[in-house]
């Protein structure tokens, strides 16, 4: 593996709202190994970033990529290996918008991060929930409500987002089993959805019962439990059993944000989701009557920001996109843009990400010890967050573990 020496590279991690002075970066064997002014190392290539931007790569923490249709139900009918060929596609163009790892909350197997560290497939570094877990009727329950066929309990087609599981010891099996199979955390949809067929927004899912079992099932094997929330009585009830990782929360109260806050949970919106399904969704082949609560929850998006913020609720970023509206992950910068300040934007892409990744000081980070995930930008992003979108077109390199995946231009 090849050895580099960034010089006169100024950097922009989310920590201040300026940035540094021009700094030097020694990448050898995938791992930052020195961070400095005056590096005297010899390495095989020297690369200068004058007047460029160095960020550490960013981090993606709700992402389908095993969404390759905007329809779960459709989604889950295709054959695996149509999937697998189709998900390899949405991770490098991932990649290529300088996501060097993201968390995939709900579809992706460990067959797939195999595939990714095993470079077969070009994409980010995968943390991956495997399947979600739903109650019947719940946000992974696509029957409708005349198919009264029995849910699929094992052998789950790599399309689907999840699976279906009922009272405390099926909770926990399920659990298990993920687990066994190689999730890194737990997802639960704990609140209805959009896109299933029989859960209203309003609805609660599972009972307190299983929600702290599933919980304590998550901490056992030393990680934690997301969760799909939308509601405010939704979010208090998960916060309150424990679950950490509070997903989406566009409809959350400052109370509840406040005692989210306390339980140090991390909330992950996905803004960007919610406006790209109502203005491509049906041509998509998003189901029609779920466009209708679409609208509910992406009203109140930006409200969301602000009540997390000022209650001191940590916001890692999370774009949720499906199908072909994957192409407008970075777009979610632009949108909390509007109401946090750049840096704080940045920050949820890099150090809070890295935190709820479990992997701090190993990404969204340039530092001694970190993986060499690094991206150049053109321009400083703290003062245009459009430079982190157009599919990449700002940003001229791209490292994933100390190998250089785009190079435009630099010497």
């Amino acid at each position: 593996m090849s050895s580099y020496l960034f010089k006169n590279a100024r950097f922009v991690d989310g920590s201040a709202a300026e940035p540094t002075e021009p700094m030097q970066v020694l990448v050898e064997g995938g791992i930052i190994c020195e961070v400095g002014k005056n590096i005297t190392a010899g390495t095989e290539e020297t690369i200068d970033l004058t007047g460029k931007i160095l960020m550490p790569g960013l981090i993606d923490c709700h992402v389908h990529t095993i969404a390759v249709n905007a329809s779960f139900g459709r989604n889950a009918e295709l054959p695996d290996s149509l999937v697998a060929a189709r998900s390899s596609l949405i991770m490098r163009g991932m990649l290529m918008r300088g996501f060097t790892t993201v968390r995939d909350a709900g579809g992706a197997d460990f067959g797939m991060k195999c595939a990714v560290d095993e470079g077969i497939f070009l994409g980010p570094r995968l943390v991956i929930s495997g399947k979600a877990l739903s109650q019947t009727g719940g946000h992974c329950d696509f029957r409708g409500r005349f198919d009264s066929r029995p849910e699929i309990r094992s052998g789950f087609p790599l399309g689907a987002l999840g699976r279906v599981c009922d009272g405390v010891s099926d909770i926990r099996l399920a659990a298990r089993e993920e687990i066994k199979g190689g999730a890194d955390f737990i997802k639960i949809m704990a609140n209805g959805g959009a896109a299933s067929p029989t859960d209203p927004i309003h609805f609660l899912g599972f009972s307190r019962e299983e929600l702290v079992a599933v919980v304590e099932e998550a901490k056992n094997a030393g990680t934690y439990v997301a969760a799909h929330l939308y509601t405010d009585a939704a979010i208090r009830r998960a916060a309150e059993a424990g679950i950490h990782s509070l997903e989406h929360c566009n409809l959350i109260q400052p109370e509840t944000a406040k005692y989210a806050a306390s339980q140090g949970a991390i909330a992950v919106p996905t803004l960007v989701t919610f406006d790209k399904l109502l203005s491509e969704g049906a041509s998509n082949g998003y189901p029609a009557d779920a466009l209708a609560r679409v609208e509910i929850v992406q009203s109140a998006g930006l409200e969301s920001l602000a009540i997390m913020r000022e209650a001191g609720l940590p916001m890692a970023y999370g774009s949720d996109l499906l199908g072909e509206m994957h192409r407008h992950q970075s777009e979610e910068f632009i949108i909390r843009g509007r109401v946090l300040p750049a840096h704080e934007v940045i920050a949820s892409a890099t150090s809070v990400a890295a935190k709820l990744c479990h992997m701090e000081g190993k990404i969204g980070t340039i530092a001694s010890g970190a993986f060499a995930d690094l991206i150049v930008v053109d321009g400083n992003p703290l003062d245009d967050l459009t430079l982190l979108t157009h599919q990449g077109r700002h940003v001229p390199l791209i490292m994933r573990e100390g190998t250089i995946v785009k190079r435009v231009g630099l010497n």
